[in-house]
């Protein structure tokens, strides 16, 4: 058996954690890697993307996206609705109803550092669930504090993280380097260097790159 098929598949995610369409794309990314790793190691990589990079308050999402897009209430609602329908598909439970939309850099430091410790994937999906499934907000330090303390990540350590500018280049960088590689938006993937993937695709577009990897 030649190298390049025991070694691990190493997959960079660029995403943001306001981003409904990032949460719902790691669950297919996930099923994707159950059905397809054949007991490689798959190392997977959170890269930072702000949505809002320059935002300074924290607003009420349906009335940022009524503004950002030139719509009605209605329509926001309809919106929604239409993409808590495709993440019930995943096997989650989004509610947008009163989610709210702000700066997320420091929910990235957070969770780049807490990668460093072995925590990166679990504070993630954390934070992900607390803002799509509860309604929680994720933009001050307190916020995130609890959540990583939720995961079993010493508060104090979350604090003086947060505290500091630890990390903030890293933010900068990722970003940089996503727009670098062509993403406008996100999620956005590159798996083993070699394929490039825009956007919540189907599973079934994962399953045949993995295909493909396995030569």
């Amino acid at each position: 058996m030649n190298d390049s098929a025991t070694a691990p598949i190493h997959i960079d995610v660029w995403s943001d954690v306001v981003c409904p369409w990032c949460f719902i794309g790691r669950r297919r990314l996930q099923k994707a890697i159950a059905n397809h790793a054949d007991g490689r190691e798959v190392i997977v990589r959170h890269r930072a993307f702000q949505l809002q990079p320059d935002a300074r308050d924290v607003v009420r999402t349906d009335e940022m996206l009524a503004q950002k897009y030139k719509v009605d209430k209605d329509q926001v609602a309809a919106m929604q609705a239409n993409v808590c329908s495709i993440a019930d598909g995943e096997g989650l439970c989004y509610d947008l109803s009163e989610t709210l939309s702000g700066n997320t850099a420091d929910a990235h430091r957070l969770i780049l550092w807490a990668e460093e410790i072995g925590k990166g994937d679990e504070l993630l999906e954390a934070i992900y669930s607390a803002y799509f499934e509860k309604k929680k907000s994720i933009f001050t330090h307190d916020d995130l504090i609890a959540l990583a303390s939720s995961i079993g990540i010493n508060g104090d350590e979350a604090k003086a993280l947060l505290q500091s500018d630890r990390f903030a280049d890293q933010v900068n960088e990722d970003q940089d380097l996503a727009r670098l590689l062509g993403a406008n938006g996100v999620p956005f993937y590159v798996i083993d260097m070699k394929f490039g993937i825009s956007g919540a695709q189907p599973q079934e577009h994962f399953d045949s790159i993995f295909t493909t990897l396995k030569g």
